[in-house]
């Protein structure tokens, strides 16, 4: 039985703990480090965790469940699902697409994918695992979105869907995406993990981005707009779409049960499934090639504070974009400077900057990194010249390339970001546009 009183007095004392060891004291010094990002949490976090610990169920259950219908409430969408990663939630939206109750519109090997090489690779790594085809299609600056005037150019007969990302939480342009995934009865998965909380105006209605495709995923890395530490999800308005994924979250099991339910749907024992034998049990029968991507409860009861505070987190990103741009105006003549998507109001995960002379991308970072400013690429610049392309690259099969990518080339060369994270105080921003301006005016 639970000792209340003993359960509270523990709760009580990580509150403690919270202000004695974590809390932050906000006191930055010039030439302090600033990252591009950061955890942003209090004692509520730390409290759910340890409740949750303390249960010690440790698997999927009760915060898991408050978690999806919170997230689920936010975004407007009837179905989401907690899984261990933003890349577990790319491989589970992209493998939900393969089941053959999807029929003749189920992703099959061979077939063809749109996507961008301008991004992180866990975008495309199950198209590629899975035996489909990526295809390449260059991007915008200063959008850093996929260019739609190339999305006709990329058809074929096999194309079956299109999976891209909100680069750095700014909108890609989804009017003309959606327009031209309903002209050729194409999925369209949002790989929204950099963009929660980014809203878009598609027929005259703002929607967030990620649910205005058929899939929308999420990361909850800790740099991330909200974190569990690890963890991320998948979401959807289709009940067909939603049935899939979460069989193949679950080891690709029929049965529906939550975790340590049995006999949900009463009929445990008396159905026929395949080839099985009359009876057999509906726990153990597998209608997919699945996995095991759930997260724990520990995640998910950080994820429950973590939402509680997010539209706190996203008017912040907001303030401090918005900061920069105003303030690095007069280097515009040095660097282009990021522009969101007509019709979007981004939550900004980052501030992106392209040097617009050829070869001085490293001398900035390397500058800027000397006096304690952390930055970042975008991600792979273009993935297809990386390492793990080696192979394809040589025998020139196993994706496709539209025209040529001259702008992932230049962000390659010449692009690099830093930090708009709630935490980012303006104490920090002045020192990074000082330091900016500083390399630039010398």
């Amino acid at each position: 039985m639970k000792n209340f009183n003993l359960h509270n007095q523990i709760l009580d004392l990580v509150r403690e703990y919270y202000k004695e060891v974590h809390k932050p004291e906000n006191v930055y010094k010039e030439g302090d480090r600033i990252p591009y990002a950061s955890r942003v949490f209090d004692e509520e976090e730390m409290v759910n965790l340890v409740d949750s610990a303390l249960e010690f169920w440790l698997t999927s259950g009760r915060y898991t469940n408050y978690f999806e219908h919170s997230l689920s409430s936010y975004l407007g969408v009837k179905y989401c699902a907690l899984v261990n990663s933003g890349s577990s939630a790319n491989l589970l939206a992209f493998s939900t697409l393969t089941s053959p109750l999807l029929k003749e519109r189920a992703i099959r090997r061979g077939d063809e994918v749109i996507t961008v090489a301008a991004g992180f690779p866990t975008t495309v790594t199950p198209i590629i695992q899975f035996g489909a085809v990526p295809v390449f299609v260059d991007v915008t600056i200063p959008q850093y979105n996929i260019d739609i005037s190339k999305l006709e150019e990329a058809y074929s007969n096999k194309t079956k869907a299109v999976m891209i990302a909100h680069t750095l939480g700014n909108p890609f342009d989804l009017q003309a995406v959606k327009e031209f995934c309903d002209k050729y009865n194409l999925w369209l998965v949002e790989d929204n993990c950099d963009a929660l909380g980014s809203k878009y105006i598609i027929n005259g209605k703002e929607k967030f981005t990620g649910t205005i495709g058929d899939l929308g995923t999420s990361s909850f890395y800790p740099p991330h707009h909200m974190t569990m530490g690890e963890g991320g999800a998948v979401y959807t308005n289709n009940p067909m779409l939603s049935k899939i994924m979460r069989s193949i979250r679950d080891w690709g099991r029929d049965c529906v049960c939550d975790s340590g339910q049995d006999n949900f749907c009463g009929h445990r024992f008396d159905k026929q499934y395949g080839d099985l034998p009359l009876g057999y049990d509906h726990k153990y029968v597998y209608s997919h090639f699945g996995y095991n991507l759930k997260a724990t409860d520990m995640q998910a009861a950080i994820g429950v504070a973590q939402l509680k505070k997010f539209p706190s987190f996203v008017e912040r990103r907001r303030h401090n974009f918005a900061y920069l741009l105003k303030k690095l105006q007069k280097v515009s003549d040095k660097v282009i400077l990021p522009e969101p998507c007509k019709n979007s109001n981004p939550s900004w995960f980052g501030f992106l900057i392209t040097c617009k002379e050829a070869g001085m991308r490293d001398k900035v970072v390397s500058y800027l990194e000397s006096h304690g400013i952390q930055t970042r690429m975008l991600f792979a610049g273009n993935l297809i010249k990386h390492p793990c392309f080696d192979e394809m690259r040589r025998s020139g099969e196993g994706y496709r390339v539209v025209g040529e990518l001259i702008n992932t080339d230049r962000i390659m060369d010449n692009t690099f970001w830093i930090g708009v994270y709630p935490g980012m105080t303006t104490e920090k921003l002045d020192y990074m546009i000082k330091i900016i301006k500083k390399y630039f005016n010398r």
